[in-house]
């Protein structure tokens, strides 16, 4: 029964991650799974968390991957990770959702050691999600 309900709430939080994605404007093509979980990832939500408690980790590309299996269940192979790098976290910076390398701006993007940030006032807005101030403040 709890690893039902768990993967109930998964696919939940990845549904209104979807919804976020499309609220912001993002490009079709970045409003799918993959995309969803990367947000997911980069704002520390699990399942069973709300919005509100949203934060902003730095994050590389493989412990983003590695939080999509350990709590939500979505495996990809490891060759994956350039897919996850040029078809989402590349179009999350464009978008202004996301900071590459924070803590060191001068690292290269194509750095094993490059990290990503959830940009401040992005998580401002999206700890919002699912409250009446979201809609006021997508306007």
């Amino acid at each position: 029964m709890g690893k039902k309900r768990d993967a109930e709430r998964g696919k939940q939080k990845i549904h209104e991650a979807m919804e976020v994605l499309e609220a912001l404007g993002l490009p079709l093509r970045q409003q799918n799974e993959r995309s969803a979980l990367t947000l997911l990832s980069l704002l520390g939500l699990k399942p069973g968390n709300t919005w509100d408690k949203a934060s902003n980790p730095l994050m590389g590309i493989t412990p983003m991957m590695e939080f999509f299996a350990a709590h939500y269940g979505k495996q990809y192979a490891p060759n994956t990770r350039e897919t996850v790098r040029r078809h989402t976290v590349h179009q999350f910076v464009q978008a202004a959702l996301i900071m590459p390398n924070p803590d060191k701006p001068s690292r290269p993007t194509n750095s094993p050691k490059a990290v990503y940030q959830i940009e401040p006032s992005a998580l401002k807005l999206l700890r919002l999600f699912g409250k009446l101030s979201w809609e006021r403040r997508l306007r």
